[in-house]
């Protein structure tokens, strides 16, 4: 979709929305997928979007894939500009279609590198903070190097569910293939921090990255968990 975007500072406010649907409704999901550009390119305070599909983030390949639950990246102007989204026709529109739904709040820490050659999140002023954190990654894989990727992810992903500290992780991306990335939810920063820079898998595969070339374009966000709305199959978070 075209992207609201302005690299210059940090949005007020990031929300990301997840809405599951019953599979009699997965039609008019994949349909509002196409349609709901439109109508994003119309919302008041829209700064960027991007509208996801979700699996378990598990392999990163096909069989991730979920189709019963989508999702919904954006950055606002303003807090009011993403309140009022709850009432629009996109919102609206999921509302009808959905059994369950979730809503975080999120104010960026960091971020560093570019999702479609654009920096969301801007480039938020460094500052102390250790309270209850999300981290975003998001990855265009170099097609000539996806089955080395699709290899080194199954051990990354399996020692992710077994941290401390994990409150929800869950793949998002704009294509089932090659367009992959991750959000998650953590109580705390040292959590985070632990699995992102001390636990072996991972960090085995940050250490990687340069050399075997994975990504055409790369980026990594944090940020502080304003609020939490709603259920993630069936429990609150």
């Amino acid at each position: 979709m075209t992207d609201h975007t302005f690299d210059v500072g940090s949005p007020a406010r990031v929300t990301v929305h997840l809405w599951t649907v019953p599979p009699s409704r997965v039609p008019a999901a994949f349909l509002r997928m196409g349609t709901d550009r439109g109508r994003l390119r119309r919302t008041p305070g829209l700064r960027f979007a991007k509208l996801l599909g979700t699996g378990d983030g598990r392999t990163f390949t096909l069989r991730d894939a979920d189709p019963l639950r989508w999702g919904l990246l954006a950055t606002w102007s303003s807090v009011a500009a993403a309140e009022d989204f709850e009432t629009g026709p996109v919102a609206r529109g999921w509302g009808r279609l959905a059994h369950e739904r979730l809503r975080v709040d999120l104010r960026p820490l960091s971020s560093r590198g570019e999702w479609s050659r654009h920096r969301p999140f801007g480039d938020p002023a460094p500052s102390q903070y250790d309270g209850q954190v999300a981290a975003l990654t998001r990855a265009r894989i170099a097609p000539r190097r996806m089955s080395t990727f699709w290899r080194a992810v199954p051990p990354v992903s399996a020692d992710l569910h077994d941290c401390e500290g994990l409150r929800l992780a869950i793949g998002v991306g704009e294509a089932p293939i090659g367009l992959q990335g991750t959000f998650s939810l953590w109580t705390s920063t040292a959590a985070l921090t632990e699995f992102a820079h001390r636990r072996g898998p991972h960090s085995a595969v940050v250490a990687r990255t340069a050399s075997e070339g994975w990504y055409v374009e790369e980026l990594f966000a944090r940020f502080a968990v304003v609020s939490v709305d709603g259920t993630f199959d069936g429990r609150t978070l």
